[in-house]
């Protein structure tokens, strides 16, 4: 008699960090404790949300907690800047003020607090968004892992973009701002001294100027969401499974640089699992597709953007294909947790 193929096992006593991942031990988590007991109703899982009574109003909280604090390209501090504005330009808002909560261990150099601090305070600048209020604490010596950042984004809604995670339909394009991997990759060399970070660098920066390039679109604009933790994989899942839709990606249509794919290939890692902080997936009628990527195209973060993929016309809802370089078909599922924990 052949032993039953092994599964991964679920502690149900013990947060993993595969609960804070992003795929589905988050999922798991949120459905199963975390919106039972806020009273959660059902609906798409969201980057940000529309404040009750200001529908043109958008909000959005984040932690950072990202090892180590500085890598190339970035920091935890122009990081908690860039991801929140990502997250409300996911909806369709510009950024119109943050909030910034640290979380400081005893110990920690005053000067490596400073560069975090004045990062983030460039980052800002860089946007255009003030940092409106905030706080600070301390905590003793293994309490927290150096530093955490918290931030809450509010942004107001262009116009007529509204988009959301439920609303890719039958047809869409799906198109992509620019290369993966970049992030997830660089992170994980300068942790671990690996020597990739040598010839690659953190691709995080804020993406709110290339959604505005997409706000004549309007309504042709179904979806927006940047593939941080869980990857592509992870983010063309959940709009898979909040639209009720079947999706295709091209892997030959994907930008992956030279050295992330080496490095992914050494280190046995899935490219679309792998966290980007740099670019963004779009869902758009067919009908809009060139002009949405001559739209993308026309600023520096969009200049690689591509058509990766579509929503197919008929097929079993939630389920993402990849075509391989092949030719051959295989299901991308929604990763269980994340080979690379603490990396946003």
């Amino acid at each position: 008699m052949s032993a039953p193929c092994p599964a991964p096992l679920h502690e149900d006593e013990v947060v993993l960090l595969g609960h804070g991942a992003g795929g589905r031990l988050s999922a798991e988590l949120l459905d199963r404790l975390i919106l039972p007991a806020l009273d959660g109703g059902p609906g798409p899982m969201e980057d940000a949300a529309l404040l009750p009574g200001y529908r043109e109003l958008v909000m959005s909280t984040d932690s950072f907690v990202v090892s180590p604090l500085f890598f190339p390209g970035g920091d935890i501090g122009s990081l908690a800047v860039h991801g929140t504005v990502n997250d409300l330009a996911m909806r369709g808002a510009w950024p119109l003020a943050l909030s910034v909560s640290l979380i400081v261990e005893e110990g920690l150099p005053l000067a490596e607090l400073r560069s975090v601090a004045v990062s983030l305070g460039k980052a800002a600048q860089q946007v255009g968004v003030p940092v409106i209020t905030g706080d600070t604490k301390v905590v003793g010596r293994g309490a927290a892992d150096r530093l955490f950042v918290n931030t809450t984004g509010i942004g107001r809604r262009h116009g007529s973009l509204h988009p959301s995670a439920a609303l890719a339909r039958p047809g869409d394009a799906v198109l992509l701002s620019g290369p993966v991997g970049l992030h997830g990759t660089t992170v994980l060399s300068t942790r671990e001294g690996l020597g990739f970070e040598a010839d690659i660098a953190s691709d995080t920066r804020p993406l709110h100027r290339l959604v505005a390039s997409l706000a004549p679109l309007g309504s042709a604009v179904h979806v927006l969401r940047d593939p941080t933790r869980g990857g592509l994989a992870a983010s063309v899942n959940e709009i898979a499974r909040d639209s009720h839709v079947a999706v295709e990606i091209e892997e030959s249509a994907v930008p992956v640089p030279r050295a992330v794919a080496s490095a992914c290939d050494l280190l046995g890692l899935d490219l679309l699992i792998v966290a980007n902080e740099g670019c963004l997936v779009a869902f758009v009628t067919a009908e809009a597709a060139d002009e949405a990527l001559t739209a993308l195209r026309s600023l520096p973060e969009g200049a690689r953007a591509v058509r990766i993929g579509e929503v197919l016309p008929e097929g079993p809802a939630a389920r993402v294909t990849l075509r391989t370089l092949v030719g051959a078909r295989r299901i991308v599922d929604m990763p269980l947790g994340e080979q690379l924990p603490r990396i946003c």
